[in-house]
């Protein structure tokens, strides 16, 4: 079987291979930085780290991808600027810095500006002339309103917001030009301990440390005097847990966990304001702590080292004039590799496939490309039993179970907003997993887990966290599942979006902790008409067995990987697992799962079922009679519309004899009815016994021919 060439190498030997390429001379070091001693040597350590981050195209990725990203690259030429670094060919990576904002791979749905401040502050950083960014920037004349159906208030996002007055400074735009609904935006968002957060004041709720930042760099750029100065610095060091780290908030009622941006953000804050923590030195330890043995830094203690936590503890030395000085590593250090089981095997999942439609067409799918496990997305009632039971007829190795997208679930956090898209679920199909908390109603998050979390929990369900660009939100909310429970993992590849992680890259914070998936998401009737989809990405996992035990022991391991490959990746493969280990071994089983060049997992060209009058799900299902349907496949939108013819119909037979077959095109009518398009041939008293329909198909582009073969019996009538 032909194998692609990122299944020949391991993961870690082709990202090891993608760092060091010329690597040797990207980063030039300063005389005062090749000034002798130990205090330099952990710091070329760090330096090891981020040369081996550099990709082809001049940019930089995060650990486990080959492919470059801004945020990274941000993050590494940050580094570089505090360590007084410079790089040799600094043109290629500017240019890599003007070329690649998120939206290159695909327009964001929600405008973020925080990406616009990364491109310019990298820019600068490096000496560049960002005058190209002025007429961008000057057209933000207000704040942008969060999409009401994702945040019930069209609240902005802080975050990106601060950006706008950030990137003016970095301009040199003048004070006096900035809009004045941008500075009440602002001051409106100050609570009385002096911490800012994403709502209104007049909402409640207390600040959040990464906001306060944020809010405390805005402030100054404006040239606007803190009337709150001592009650902010107050608050932030009341932000300092025992360990020497920062949470978000004094004595958070959720996920009060330290980490790296945390505490970046409170010690920027301190400095800003000319104060110092309250224990500088229990900073330092910890700071020692988040040290890893691959010379980067992680953002808590025996996570997963990554560029931007990186950044943001370098920043702190800097902050608290340890930058120069020796950096200790704590004696116990975490050994990453484990290893896996002997007997694990490879299954494949889908997570919100279609629910509804024709079953036969489902199971078909689903045996052709080897899918393991078929979550649908909202069923119609009966729908997962009758695919189930053709499944189980054709003796297909194929579990249905219920993946519910439960619309109209808010979710209200304190100080950061009322938000939607919180509750997709994965359960058993005949698990008792509790009703849907959809409606008017905001809940909170204590209410949340005791209403929706629990008894899912309890019904050997699971939470998946499918997509939120307020940063400081989504952090609470996944910290907190990692302590009790909760989203049990993070979507990726979307039908939506080609990849979450780009639009929303904190999420590899994650790698390690939260597994990540595929989200089909489907938004079409018929799986059919969702083949583009269906076929184009998948969550592949690791287990003994073929049992959802198995699945949920995999999400417990990590030993969950999500792979695209497709017309979005530009038939690239992109993966994201929880380790080197878990993708190298994937890797190595491709024949198991990899549904391009490979002859035994191929997509269907043609769908052929004979239709009776019991058959309630299907599209062209005869009062009396059977009715055969014949699909050809097309290319189809992400709502499953029809799009593009691939095959066309050559030659229909049955039972040995040439039959025709009616086309018929169905218009159509919006993104709910996205139309159809079949052949089908009616026989009104079909004679009883087993009965062969075979379809000849041809593809326009390469004009090779393909047969299908389906069976079907009529029973005798009675009497």
């Amino acid at each position: 079987m032909p194998r692609s060439s990122c299944n020949r190498i391991s993961r870690r030997r082709l990202l090891k291979n993608a760092g060091t390429a010329g690597m040797g001379a990207a980063f030039a070091l300063s005389d005062s930085f090749l000034r002798g001693g130990l205090e330099s040597q952990w710091r070329s350590s760090v330096i090891a780290y981020l040369s081996g981050l550099v990709r082809s195209d001049g940019g930089y990725g995060w650990g486990d991808q080959p492919r470059s990203h801004l945020t990274p690259t941000f993050a590494v030429i940050g580094c570089h600027h505090l360590m007084g670094l410079s790089f040799k060919d600094s043109q290629k990576l500017a240019q890599f810095v003007r070329t690649h904002h998120p939206s290159s791979l695909k327009k964001l749905e929600q405008e973020q500006r925080i990406f616009d401040f990364q491109q310019i502050q990298s820019l600068v950083w490096l000496g560049e002339d960002v005058s190209s960014f002025r007429k961008q920037v000057l057209g933000w004349k207000a704040p942008l309103a969060y999409m009401r159906r994702y945040e019930r208030h069209g609240y902005p996002v802080f975050q990106s917001e601060s950006s706008v007055i950030l990137c003016r400074k970095l301009l040199s735009i003048p004070v006096e030009d900035l809009p004045t609904s941008f500075f009440g935006y602002l001051v409106k968002r100050q609570r009385q301990n002096g911490s800012f957060n994403n709502t209104l004041t007049s909402d409640g709720g207390d600040g959040h440390v990464m906001n306060t930042w944020w809010g405390l760099r805005a402030l100054d750029a404006l040239g606007h005097r803190n009337a709150l100065a001592e009650e902010t610095v107050a608050w932030l060091r009341s932000c300092q847990l025992v360990d020497g780290g920062f949470t978000y908030q004094p004595n958070p009622k959720i996920a009060a966990v330290d980490d790296i941006a945390y505490t970046w953000a409170a010690l920027r804050g301190l400095e800003q304001l000319g104060a110092a923590p309250s224990d500088p030195e229990a900073c330092k330890r910890y700071l020692s702590s988040l040290w890893n043995t691959d010379g980067g830094f992680c953002d808590r203690a025996g996570w997963e080292s990554n560029p931007v936590a990186t950044y943001y503890a370098l920043d702190c030395l800097r902050v608290l004039e340890y930058l120069d000085q020796p950096l200790i590593r704590p004696a116990t250090s975490l050994n990453r590799t484990r290893g896996l089981p002997s007997n694990l095997k490879v299954f494949s999942i889908q997570i919100q496939n279609p629910g509804s439609g024709s079953p036969y067409e489902a199971v078909d799918l689903a045996q052709a490309l080897k899918i393991h496990f078929w979550g649908a997305k909202n069923a119609q009632p009966g729908w997962i039993d009758r695919a189930q039971e053709v499944a189980d007829q054709r003796e297909v190795p194929l579990t249905f179970f219920t993946a519910n997208e439960e619309y109209g679930t808010w979710l209200k956090v304190p100080g950061l907003g009322t938000y939607s898209h919180v509750s997709d679920i994965v359960a058993p199909s005949a698990s008792e997993y509790g009703p849907s908390v959809a409606g008017q109603t905001a809940h909170s998050w204590s209410e949340f887990r005791e209403n929706r979390i629990e008894p899912l929990l309890k019904a050997g369900g699971r939470l998946v966290w499918q997509f939120g660009e307020n940063e400081e939100l989504v952090r609470i909310l996944l910290d907190d599942s990692i302590q009790r429970g909760g989203y049990a993992a993070i979507s990726t590849f979307h039908f939506g979006n080609p990849d979450f992680t780009n639009s929303e890259p904190f999420l590899n914070r994650y790698r390690g902790q939260i597994p990540f998936v595929a989200l089909q998401d489907a938004h079409g009737h018929e799986s059919w008409w969702l083949s583009d989809m269906i076929a184009g990405f998948r969550t592949i996992f690791l287990a003994r067995e073929r049992t959802w035990k198995g699945w949920l022991q995999a999400l417990e391991n990590k030993w969950v990987v999500a792979v695209r490959h497709d017309a979005v990746s530009g038939f690239e493969t992109w993966m994201h697992g929880g380790s080197d280990e878990v993708v190298d071994f994937v890797n190595d089983h491709s024949k198991d799962w990899q549904w391009w060049d490979n002859p035994e997992i191929q997509r269907p060209m043609v769908s052929i079922v004979a239709i009776s009058a019991d058959d309630e799900f299907e599209v062209s299902r005869p009062e009396a009679g059977v009715t055969l349907r014949i699909r050809c496949a097309w290319e189809n939108t992400a709502h499953g519309r029809p799009k593009k013819p691939i095959t066309e119909l050559v030659r229909l037979q049955l039972d040995g004899d040439e039959i025709h077959a009616e086309l018929v095109e169905v218009e159509p009518r919006s993104w709910r009815d996205p139309g159809d398009n079949y052949y089908q041939h009616h026989i009104p008293e079909p004679a009883p016994g087993l009965h062969r329909l075979v379809a000849t198909v041809r593809r326009l582009d390469d004009r090779r021919l393909f047969e299908r073969t389906t069976e079907f019996r009529v029973p005798k009538r009675a009497g």
